[in-house]
């Protein structure tokens, strides 16, 4: 069995996670970290998972443990690790932005598998990817793998739960429900690791990519909607998309206009082409709190450890 330890499961990348964990065959959860919640069960926090553990939260931490998940927000994965250096011995996966960047990533893989899954194989900490990166990446890899992405326009809207726990302005239900807002917009924090990923693929790349995120009026998931320039038939297109897929467990070129629902609950991931005189379309979608942070975060960390990428993610958790 593979130990894990978890830090900031309180909010709801760690609800989300637990979810999977306390039912993945291959691990045993040593202990749940949380300042606000010790003493608690993780039940009486993530209500849903009532009969399914009698874990505690804690405010102790042990270094007895195989790997570390930690769904800490952005700057204080950093924080945490800077004042508890004795976990950089065990395998790592962080949820928060503060290793994905190539002048911060310390040695940590960025984990998107889709791109570099012979490196994450073979890593020790791994810098899980943000939601609306994973969703517009999963969009325009292809074509950049191909040498093929030009100016890229993207608009992607995402659920609540994009925006964490604590209550915001923005977030809480009185403005959120019947509502939708841009923001962010030209600037999202989540532009720098698309850029480097197409990058990598595609060196040659100098043109902008163009997003506007949208704030939805649902609780989960994330589609995106990108348009490019293309001399690729659609058939060509599709070709492209499904070689470029057709190894990888939870992403899925599909012939048809997809919905969110189609992945709520899930770790999948759906992408659509279709051409539209010489633009191609891209529609990509993904559930933002698994295939876009704790399900790829198991998916990661099932293959740190050599297991078959879909252990413990073949059912849909519950969740909201």
């Amino acid at each position: 069995m593979i130990k894990v330890g978890i830090v900031g499961g309180a909010g709801y990348t760690g609800g989300e996670l637990l979810r999977i964990l306390v039912c993945h065959p291959e691990v045993e959860i040593n202990f749940v970290h949380s300042n606000s919640s010790a003493g608690k069960y993780i039940y009486e926090v993530h209500q849903d998972l009532i009969g399914y553990s009698d874990i505690k939260f804690t405010s102790e931490l042990s270094t007895n443990i195989d790997a570390l998940v930690m769904c800490l927000g952005h700057g204080d994965a950093a924080k945490f690790l800077n004042a508890n250096p004795q976990f950089l011995d065990v395998k790592i996966v962080d949820l928060s932005t503060d290793y994905r960047h190539k002048a911060s990533n310390k040695g940590f893989v960025y984990g998107l598998p889709e791109l570099n899954l012979a490196q994450i194989k073979t890593a020790k900490h791994i810098a899980n990817p943000g939601c609306f990166a994973t969703c517009i990446q999963l969009g325009i890899l292809p074509l950049a793998a191909a040498n093929k992405l030009n100016e890229v326009h993207v608009t992607a809207i995402t659920g609540s739960t994009g925006a964490g726990q604590k209550p915001t302005a923005t977030s809480h239900f009185s403005w959120r429900n019947n509502n939708i807002s841009a923001y962010k917009s030209f600037e999202h924090q989540h532009l720098q690791e698309i850029g480097e990923s197409v990058e990598q693929l595609q060196n040659s790349f100098d043109a902008p990519i163009n997003f506007v995120p949208l704030r939805g009026d649902f609780t989960r998931g994330i589609l995106a909607s990108t348009y490019v320039e293309s001399d690729l038939s659609e058939e060509e297109a599709v070709k492209l998309y499904k070689d470029f897929y057709k190894d990888q467990p939870f992403t899925h070129v599909v012939d048809f206009n997809p919905n969110l629902k189609q992945v709520v609950n899930t770790n999948n991931a759906l992408v659509y082409v279709k051409k539209y005189g010489n633009k191609l379309h891209i529609i990509s979608i993904i559930d933002n709190l698994l295939k876009g942070a704790s399900g790829q975060a198991v998916q990661n960390l099932n293959l740190l450890f050599n297991l078959d990428p879909k252990t413990g993610l073949k059912l849909k958790p519950a969740g909201f």
